[in-house]
């Protein structure tokens, strides 16, 4: 029997934030913000249109072995910015989470060390002097990843991407890493042999950026109008 809110539960609930969880082992998988029966919806793996996503996948495992998602609602009652702020909090708490995209917001004020808080507010604004594509990474991303976690895999223009000079990896408007894009490519088991496909995604093979280039941009921070509270995009462009 499937389970679902009735309409004066729904009228009660208004937006609403919940976490999955797998039985097998009580690791929270994903975090999510919703309305009506949203989070059922998304425990049975039937909402969404990424059917290859790491999310689904586990759905997916979790009833091949004859079990139900864990759904729990940690805030309800909830107007829409309030439950995004929530959300982003949330997903910071579970590091390692399904999540494709980072909570609203957390790109520019989510979980910092002090030390992270300092330069971002202290740095210097960038000036481009390249074309460049911006990509703000995980938060996990460390400087031995740093390039694994830049070039895969991203839902992107391809025709645009080419056009970039330097991909910059982003963190709280800081700009971490400098790389140069030699070729955009679908993001399948033979162009990327040890990652995992990501149908309708792209990633590139490249290096890292020449000396010369990592001084221009490293540690500066970006525009103002790039790191707009809320936005969600991770990639973003300066052309």
């Amino acid at each position: 029997m499937t389970q679902e809110f009735s309409a004066e539960i729904i009228e009660q609930l208004k937006f609403y934030v919940y976490r999955l969880v797998d039985p097998r082992n009580g690791e929270t998988f994903y975090v999510g913000k919703g309305v009506g029966n949203r989070v059922f919806q998304h425990a049975q793996g039937i909402l969404g249109s990424d059917r290859f996503s790491e999310k689904i996948e586990r759905i997916r495992d979790i009833q091949i072995a004859g079990l139900k998602v864990i759904h729990i609602i940690h805030r309800h009652g909830l107007d829409e910015d309030t439950a995004y702020e929530v959300e982003a909090a949330l997903i910071d708490a579970y590091p390692g989470i399904t999540n494709i995209m980072e909570g609203h917001g957390n790109s520019e004020f989510g979980v910092m060390h002090a030390s992270e808080i300092i330069q971002k507010y202290s740095a210097e604004e960038v000036l481009f002097q390249h074309t460049a594509l911006m990509i703000n990474v995980n938060r996990t991303a460390t400087a031995d990843t740093l390039y694994e976690a830049t070039r895969f895999a991203w839902r992107l223009s391809v025709h645009k991407a080419q056009k970039a000079e330097v991909v910059l990896s982003v963190r709280h408007g800081i700009i971490i890493g400098v790389f140069v894009a030699e070729n955009w490519l679908p993001a399948t088991r033979e162009n990327f042999p040890l990652r995992e496909p990501v149908p309708g995604r792209y990633g590139f093979v490249g290096e890292r950026a020449s000396k010369d280039i990592e001084m221009i941009y490293l540690g500066k921070k970006l525009p103002e109008h790039y790191r707009k509270k809320g936005a969600s995009n991770p990639i973003k462009y300066s052309f």
